[in-house]
């Protein structure tokens, strides 16, 4: 099932998400439905809450970027009740755009390594170490989790320079090839 992403300014994309138990109704439909509707984006990684779905849960598929980054290949992830446990190494700056904030793309500053633990879609428990892109990744996606978006991230001077393209994707004035839920 491809689900509508949630825009910009849709009041589920601020709160925290809850845990999940492998007892969650419908739960392998919903990780189904978040790789198929990311794969008619052409995202890289998809949340829960971009779909309107409250819990700690992500996806990630990075093939997109192999040409570009090699060491993506293979990068295809289910994260249920992941937790960056540990962030280390140089930050870093690197271009991020979000599918909940389409048009927009900004270079976010973040740390070069993580640890993160996590359950795949078979609750079967990993603790990992990421460096560089695939470390960016998930801290993006991680991210949705907790209520926080990339634009976050950027200064005051850059979120001035954006309130008004930010201001149209919540009223609805973004042209996507993707359905998209506005607030209101």
């Amino acid at each position: 099932m491809i689900y509508p992403i949630y825009a910009y300014g849709s009041p589920g994309l601020r709160k925290i998400a809850e845990k999940v138990d492998p007892s969650y109704e419908g739960l392998q439909d919903i990780i189904a439905g978040l790789f198929e509707t990311m794969y008619s984006t052409d995202g890289l990684g998809l949340a829960a809450p971009q779909i309107g779905k409250p819990i700690q849960l992500f996806v990630i598929d990075a093939k997109p970027l192999e040409k570009d980054e090699p060491s993506v290949k293979d990068f295809k992830k289910v994260c249920i009740n992941p937790d960056i446990i540990e962030e280390s190494g140089e930050e870093w700056s690197y271009n991020e755009g979000c599918l909940s904030v389409p048009g927009i793309r900004e270079d976010i500053k973040r740390l070069s390594k993580i640890r993160v633990t996590y359950y795949d879609e078979n609750f079967v428990f990993f603790d990992e170490y990421y460096e560089k892109v695939k470390a960016r990744i998930i801290q993006h996606e991680f991210d949705h989790l907790h209520g926080i978006i990339f634009t976050d991230h950027v200064s005051a001077l850059r979120k001035h320079l954006i309130k008004s393209k930010l201001m149209n994707i919540t009223r609805g004035n973004v042209k996507v090839n993707y359905k998209m839920k506005f607030p209101g």
